[in-house]
């Protein structure tokens, strides 16, 4: 199976602390892939790394094969890679409809007419309607996003990620503060994410890793330190010591 997304020996410091200690990761295609590690184990530094928003000390970031530790975020989203945040990027006050709808026209190349209504392009609005429907949107397509459940708010965030296309998507704690209550919403919409995308989760709720993911990496001060099938995960006793037998994650 080829590789989706790939790194070699990924590094990076912060003067002497190091966050990612020569990392060499595989996101095959299409995978349901999850990183777990215990508060301060480098996960957002190295999906920050995977994205573009830091640059690497050392090693590399290979994009379906292509080289792309030196691009950009935007440049790797034109590639195929987006991303969601530990803490939501929206905008309090614009609605769903128009977030979704400015999402969409700068995949097509058409931001500078994006604050245009989007019923004047049918392709945005064709758009919008599916992903409204695919992310459970459709009921609030016109409420200020300030103004939505927090659960809402990160299927949201998830929409506006998938309306770029992409073929690697980066989901960074999409579970992190929603109630109880909203949670399933958040499960089901990744369970229903097409086969076609590979997904790396980067999750503390364990539910959601187990119903989710097909492997699971593990990462402890900063290196890969147990890589393998859920199960395998689950019943590793040297995984359980340092992460999953913490009650706080």
């Amino acid at each position: 199976m080829s590789a989706a997304l790939e790194t070699v020996a990924l590094r990076k410091t912060f003067g002497g602390i190091t966050a990612t200690n020569d990392v060499s990761f595989r996101l095959d295609a299409g995978a349901r892939h999850a990183l777990i590690g215990p508060n301060g184990a480098g996960k957002t530094t190295l999906v920050n790394l995977l994205a573009g928003a830091l640059a690497p000390t050392a090693g590399r970031v290979m994009l379906e094969g292509a080289d792309v530790t030196t691009l950009a975020m935007d440049r790797r989203v034109r590639r195929g890679l987006a991303r969601t945040f530990q803490i939501n990027q929206l905008f309090g006050a614009m609605t769903p409809q128009e977030t979704l709808g400015l999402a969409i026209a700068e995949r097509l190349g058409d931001g500078a007419r994006a604050w245009q209504p989007a019923g004047a392009d049918p392709r945005v609005v064709a758009d919008v309607v599916e992903l409204a429907a695919r992310f459970r949107l459709g009921d609030v397509l016109d409420v200020r996003t300030a103004s939505l459940p927090y659960g809402k708010q990160r299927l949201l965030e998830i929409a506006v990620a998938f309306a770029s296309r992409p073929r690697v998507l980066l989901l960074d704690e999409p579970a992190a503060g929603v109630p109880e209550e909203e949670r399933h919403e958040i499960l089901a919409a990744v369970a229903a994410l097409p086969r076609e995308v590979a997904v790396l989760l980067i999750e503390h709720d364990m539910d959601l890793v187990f119903s989710f993911a097909d492997r699971i990496s593990v990462l402890v001060n900063g290196a890969l330190f147990a890589e393998g099938p859920p199960d395998e995960i689950a019943a590793d006793a040297r995984v359980r010591a340092v992460y999953l037998g913490d009650a706080d994650g």
